[in-house]
């Protein structure tokens, strides 16, 4: 499925559907799509909006979680949105989490999939090594329960990315700057309703780290998906969307 990626003002977006909105957040190397399920899905009653986060196009000595956050601020502020329902996976709900912490009085509700911000073993462990398309296509396996969930053109995309001298050290900084800025003793902070939807099998944000979301943050629920790694709508899309529609309507949102 395809989707116009509108480009005003220095930001670039898709927008797709009328009624309250539904933000999307995508991850360090996640793509627009990976969020298609959830776009079909709910852009009947909401206005789905998910904008690109501009991990590639920041001065290196700004690129980080909290910078991410301010241009989130000055997109919602762009668009004259009052109030938004926040939905991050990997990196973005780590930005979300960032935001939210911010400003609270813009925020509904936060939804979090396989959230960095506590704790996350990116790319097992390793640095990707960047001549090696088979190394690339194990670690992309890696995100997921199912390896056969990680397409060639996903694959593809990764391999070009670290292969890119430009973008493959604004990954690096990012991914240093998500770990020195742990969250855990913000969490008590957040006091509007946060849904955890998490993978069950997820390597790179274990299930400890949702367990542990779930007890620092002062009003959330926890859902679990099984077969199911660090991506879950995109892996268990149906299961996924159900736990969204669940948490949205528990929350009159």
């Amino acid at each position: 499925m395809e989707y116009l990626i509108k480009e005003e003002d220095g930001f670039k977006y898709i927008e797709e559907g009328k009624g309250e909105v539904l933000l999307l957040l995508h991850g360090l190397m996640g793509a627009l799509s990976n969020w298609e399920h959830v776009i079909e899905q709910f852009k009947d009653r909401y206005t789905v909006v998910i904008p690109v986060l501009p991990i590639y196009d920041l001065p290196l000595l700004t690129t980080g979680v909290k910078t991410l956050a301010k241009h989130i601020h000055k997109f919602i502020k762009y668009k004259k949105f009052e109030k938004v329902t926040l939905l991050g996976n990997s990196l973005g709900g780590h930005v979300g989490l960032v935001y939210t912490l911010a400003h609270q009085e813009f925020v509904k509700a936060l939804v979090l999939a396989g959230s960095s911000g506590l704790y996350e073993n990116a790319f097992g462990g390793s640095f990707p090594k960047r001549e090696s398309y088979d190394f690339i296509k194990e670690k992309v396996e890696y995100t997921f329960y199912s390896p056969a969930t990680a397409t060639k053109e996903m694959v593809d995309d990764v391999y070009e990315t670290v292969n890119n001298r430009n973008k493959v050290i604004r990954i690096l900084a990012m991914a240093k700057s998500a770990i020195r800025h742990n969250m855990a003793k913000d969490l008590s902070k957040i006091k509007v309703p946060v849904g955890l939807i998490w993978g069950k099998n997820d390597k790179i944000t274990p299930p400890e780290v949702a367990v542990e979301f779930n007890q620092l943050l002062p009003d959330s629920d926890l859902s679990w998906i099984d077969e199911c790694g660090h991506a879950p709508m995109m892996e268990q899309p149906q299961e996924f969307n159900k736990l969204l529609e669940q948490f949205l309507a528990k929350r009159g949102l």
